[in-house]
């Protein structure tokens, strides 16, 4: 399982979300299994986003995507975006 781990900060985490849900590049259509959003308890206006993935192939795919996106909106619904994919090595649940 592979996961594209995005973060980065919000002027308004309702705008950003209203925008998140509008999926922009089409996440099930590009293989997007699940994801999750975090935000500091701290920091409201912060967001952190695993999108989980089969394959590695389309993680890349996504992200590609999401630079372009990323270009035309940054200092708008966000900001200085940081993004990763990695590979899930263990998973225990107790």
């Amino acid at each position: 399982m592979y996961m594209l781990r995005i973060e980065h900060p919000v002027p308004n985490y309702d705008g950003w979300k209203q925008a998140f849900d509008s999926d922009p590049v089409g996440r099930v259509k590009s293989g997007v299994r699940r994801y999750q959003i975090l935000r500091p308890i701290d920091n409201p206006n912060h967001v952190m986003i695993d999108l989980e993935f089969d394959s590695r192939e389309r993680a890349e795919a996504l992200l590609a995507a999401m630079r372009v996106m990323w270009e035309r909106v940054e200092g708008t619904i966000m900001m200085n975006p940081k993004a990763q994919i990695v590979e899930a090595m263990e998973t225990k649940v107790y």
